[in-house]
């Protein structure tokens, strides 16, 4: 009987292996972006209860290693709006 354990990760299949090696706060906002598809700074700072200060640098993390899309809200053009590319 195999389990996912049994079964070697490939980095190219394995979506999160960009994430992997990155602090637990751009983990954290990673995984809910997942859920979320797309947030603003303040909404992912409500969600994953993170200070605003750690929301920046997780986001500041993640756009280092090519992970998130970011786009300029339509509603309000001072806000920008995260979602993930993987």
């Amino acid at each position: 009987m195999s389990t996912t354990e049994d079964v070697p990760r490939d980095a190219a299949s394995d979506r999160w292996a960009d994430v992997r090696d990155l602090p637990p706060s751009a983990k954290l906002v990673a995984k809910v972006l997942d859920y979320n598809e797309t947030l603003s700074q303040s909404q992912l700072a409500d969600e994953t209860l993170l200070p605003p200060r750690t929301v920046r640098y997780a986001l500041s993390r993640l756009e280092d290693a090519d992970v998130v899309e970011t786009r300029i809200s339509f509603s309000d053009a001072r806000k920008r709006l995260y979602s993930l590319k993987i």
